[in-house]
C-alpha cells in the first residue's frame, strides 16, 4: 500500500462500497460495529472477548454488536444501541463511516458489520462485566499484513468455509470475527473477496 492512511482509505474505500446483502429467512438479523479507534495518530480496530455467561459465542473475540431489536432503525441503530451496552460507547462519540457485506454464522446469525469511527480519544470505555471479559485494540497496519494472518478450512453442513485466522498477543480471533476482518482487509486491499 502507499503512504495515504488507512484511515483516509477505508474512508475512500467505504463511499463507493455496496455492500452484499445476504437474505437467509431462517438466520437472525444482528450486527455488530467495527470501532476504529486511534491510538497515539494510529488506526486500531476495537475487539472484545465475550464471557462465558453469554448465550451465543462463549470467550470468544468479537466485535461489539447483537441481534436485532425491533425498535432499531437499522443495522446501524442495531450496532450502536449493542456497543453502547457491551463496551459503554456513546452513539455520539462513533462517526458512522460505511456497511460491510453480510455475513451467514454458522450458529444462525446474518450479521451486517457496521464500520464507525471512535471520535472521541482516549475513550472511557466501559465494558459490560455480565458480557465482556475483556476489551482491547489491535493496530489496523498489523491486521492487513498478510504475514499475520493465516487460513484454515472448516466444514460447515458439507460444505467446505475457509476460515481466517489472527493471533494476536495471545488471543485469536477467528470465525465470524476473522471473516469480518477478512472482508475489511480486502477492502482497504481494493480486493472483493469471493
Amino acid at each position: 500500500m502507499d503512504d495515504e492512511s488507512l484511515l483516509l482509505r477505508l474512508r475512500r474505500r467505504l463511499a463507493g462500497y455496496r455492500p452484499r446483502r445476504a437474505w437467509y429467512s431462517a438466520a437472525r438479523p444482528a450486527a455488530v460495529l467495527v470501532p476504529v479507534y486511534l491510538v497515539d495518530g494510529q488506526e486500531h480496530l476495537v475487539l472484545i472477548r465475550r464471557t462465558d455467561r453469554v448465550e451465543a459465542h462463549r470467550g470468544q473475540i468479537a466485535f461489539p454488536g447483537g441481534t436485532v431489536d425491533p425498535s432499531d432503525a437499522g443495522p446501524a441503530s442495531t450496532a450502536l444501541r449493542e456497543s453502547r451496552e457491551e463496551i459503554g460507547l456513546d452513539p455520539r462519540d462513533v462517526e458512522l463511516l460505511g456497511v460491510l457485506d453480510d455475513h451467514i454464522t454458522g450458529t444462525g446469525y446474518r450479521i451486517t458489520p457496521v464500520v464507525g469511527l471512535v471520535t472521541r480519544t482516549p475513550y472511557p470505555f466501559l465494558p459490560n462485566p455480565a458480557e465482556v471479559a475483556e476489551l482491547f485494540w489491535v493496530p489496523l497496519g498489523w491486521l492487513v499484513d498478510p504475514a499475520h494472518r493465516s487460513t484454515r478450512l472448516l466444514w460447515r453442513e458439507g460444505e467446505p468455509v475457509t476460515d481466517y485466522v489472527w493471533e494476536y498477543r495471545g488471543r485469536v480471533i477467528w470465525g465470524a470475527t476473522g471473516r469480518i476482518l477478512h472482508r475489511l482487509v480486502c477492502l482497504l486491499q481494493e480486493d472483493r473477496p469471493a
